[in-house]
Parts: structure tokens; sequence; C-alpha cells
């Protein structure tokens, strides 16, 4: 028997990274959602976000960033925030409204949306094929949000702003100088959208059912420290995939999540979702895995070109 190559071994760690930074992820939402039954969503914010920025900024100390914090001081980074805030605002404003499966399927755009948004403004290369595939994707979503139609829910659409937000913020990150220490970032951001969550208390009965915050007892307490860990786990995770693994391999396990997403559904809220969702979801799946795979063609073809070249190897 062929022993495994070392890129196989760190592919299998980068799918299993993967899948639970997905698990993390829909955890972390369905633990949201939970708390939004009894509480309101900027007390859910700060509450969270405490956690989240206790051990971030934890990290960044033990790593000694805090000597680099002048770097963060950098316009993309202001641009990061502005995506990260309205990401957040409005992705779990249309979680409180709408069934957990639903919001995972419309959210799935989001790669397909980073394509389309690289080539806009970075001018990168997407082929026909690819922008097809985009454009059968966002119709999948059209046939999950139904506009004009009897199953047609408004707080969808701010979902597909959710999914423009974070575009927007993945595209400054991408951008912003190595120099600037990545857990000092990712530190900062939870502590702005914690504040953020602060910042809400006078304006609750706008993003939420709820209009007033309430006291924690240990459940709640306990739901929402459980969602700043998962969150964590889901962020650290994924870094560790990308790490670890081909980008062509592990991609497709990002779509575990919205199986996580519909298995919660069912089994906490009670949620069944339609043919009408389902068939959209399919296709979404069906055309951010049809992206993955051009991008790998393309890379193997750019990666051939280069080894063909006089000199090369």
């Amino acid at each position: 028997m062929t022993a495994p190559t070392h890129a196989s071994s760190d592919n299998t760690r980068g799918i299993l990274a993967m899948n639970v930074a997905m698990f993390g992820f829909i955890s972390n939402d369905t633990c949201v959602k939970i708390a939004m039954e009894a509480l309101p969503l900027g007390e859910i914010m700060f509450v969270r976000g405490i956690v989240a920025t206790t051990i971030l900024l934890g990290f960044a100390t033990a790593a000694g960033a805090w000597g680099r914090w002048r770097r963060l001081i950098h316009p993309l980074m202001g641009l990061r925030l502005v995506g990260e805030i309205g990401a957040t605002l409005f992705y779990l404003t249309a979680l409180a409204h709408m069934p957990i499966g639903n919001v995972s399927a419309i959210f799935q755009a989001t790669p397909l949306a980073m394509t389309a948004g690289a080539a806009l403004v970075f001018k990168e290369p997407v082929g026909w094929r690819r922008w097809a595939a985009i454009a059968a994707g966002f119709g999948g979503v059209l046939i999950i949000v139904r506009p004009g139609m009897e199953g047609f829910n408004a707080y969808a659409m701010l979902i597909l702003a959710a999914v423009v937000c974070v575009v927007v913020r993945d595209l400054a990150t991408s951008r912003i100088p190595a120099a600037v220490p990545t857990s000092l970032v990712t530190g900062i951001t939870a502590l702005i959208v914690t504040l953020t969550g602060a910042a809400l208390f006078p304006f609750e009965a706008t993003f939420s059912a709820i209009s007033d915050w309430r006291p924690l007892d240990l459940r709640l307490l306990a739901v929402l420290i459980g969602a700043g860990v998962f969150l964590l786990v889901g962020y650290v995770t994924l870094i560790f995939a990308m790490r670890w693994g081909e980008m062509s391999v592990i991609a497709p396990f990002r779509y575990m999540l919205l199986v996580w997403s519909f298995v919660y559904g069912i089994t906490l809220f009670g949620d069944r979702p339609d043919a009408a969702t389902m068939i959209g979801a399919a296709i979404v799946v069906g055309s951010g895995l049809y992206t993955v795979h051009r991008e790998r063609v393309r890379r193997l073809a750019a990666a051939r070109a280069a080894a063909s070249l006089p000199g090369a190897g």
C-alpha cells in the first residue's frame, strides 16, 4: 500500500478543520437565535463580544502584537470595520426573523459575490463560465427569496446586504499590509463590534422585537458564552483550514454549514424548509462548487504554462 503523501495528509487536516469551522459558525448562529427569544440584538452582541474580545485580545497580548498597534491606523482597516459592523447588524437582524436554514442558504452566495467583487474591484481574471455560474447562483438565491411572491420575506434582503458587507470586509482585508498583526486586526474588530452592540441600547426597537436590555439568568449567560466560544472556534479553525489544505480541495466543505443549519432548524426550531428553498440552495451550492472547479482548472493551466517556459525548472 502506498503511504499517504504529505500533501494528502495536509488536505485531510484542512478538510477536518473546515468542517469544524462550519460547525462552529452555525452553532454560534444557533446560540444567538436562541438568545433572541429573550434578549435584544444589542445586548446579545455586547455580551457575546465581551467573551470573544477578551480571548482575542489575550492572544494579541501573548503574541506581543501591541508593539505594532500604530499600524492599525490604515484606511483599509476602517473599511474592514464598516463591513464587519454592517454584516453583523444585517445578518443577525435577518436571523431573528427567518428560519436559520433559509438564512444560511442565501448567505452561501457569499463566495460567488466574492469572486465577482474581486473581478470588478481588483480586475482578477474571471472567464465566462464562472460569470455564468455566478449568475446561476444568484438565480438560486432569487428562488429562495421569491421577490414579489407569497413566500417572500423582506428580511431576506438584509442577508443580501450582509453578503455585500462581507465582500467589502474581505476585499479590504486582503489588501491590509502584512505588517499589521492578524491578532490585532481580529481583536480590535471584535472590540468595535462589541461596542456597537452597546451603542444599540437606545435603538433596540429598530433592530429587535425586544426593546429593553434584561438581566441574564444562568441559561442565557451560558448560551451567549457558548456563542462567543463557537464563533472563535469557527474563525481559528477556518484559518487552520486555509493554511493546511489546498483551497480547491477544502472549499467545497464550506457548504457543510448549510447541512448543519437545516439540522439545527429542524431539531431545535421546528423549521421545515420548503421545496423552493431546497432547490434554490442546491443551485447556489452547485454554482459555488463549479466556480471552485474552474478556479482549480485555471490555476493548473497557469502552472503548466509557466513550467513550459524556456528555462523553467
